[in-house]
Order: structure tokens, then sequence, then C-alpha cells
């Protein structure tokens, strides 16, 4: 584990905010799930994958295509194409 150097407190709901620049380092935006692990006192954070899911929003769906080993929706390979 790397530590960032950030420390937060948790406000009167339990809620932490996560800062800017570290959404912005890891592309984690208002709509990323996120999932919880914990492990002995530490509380662990990661995008939420579902198994299968495209690489790029997580959704599930037919037609998925694999490009370099991952999994890519039918959206997001249109999505690439246009750029």
């Amino acid at each position: 584990m790397k530590s960032t150097g950030i420390v937060r407190s948790i406000d009167q709901l339990g809620r932490i905010v996560l800062p800017k620049e570290l959404r912005k380092v890891l592309c984690i935006s208002t709509e990323t799930p996120l999932e919880i692990f914990t492990e002995n006192d530490t509380i662990i954070l990661r995008k939420y994958k579902p198994a299968g899911g495209c690489a790029f929003c997580g959704e599930l769906s037919e037609g998925m295509l694999t490009y370099r080993g991952l999994p890519i929706c039918e959206n997001c390979r249109r999505e690439i194409n246009q750029l």
C-alpha cells in the first residue's frame, strides 16, 4: 500500500471526502461505484468492476468484444471509434 499523506475526518453523517486530485488521478467520478473491503483495522476502497464487465464502464451486456484481453461493450467501442 502507498501512503498519500492525505488525512481526512469523518463528518457527523459518517462521510469522508476523497480529494479532487486523488479522484482525478484515479478516474473516479460521482457515478463511479466503489467496493468496500476491510482487513484487520484497515478500510480499502476499490473501483467496483463486475466480473466480465466492460473494462471502461463496467457494464455487463450481450455482444461484448475482447481487445487485448479486456472486455469492451458495444457502446464504449463505438465511442472509442469516434475519437
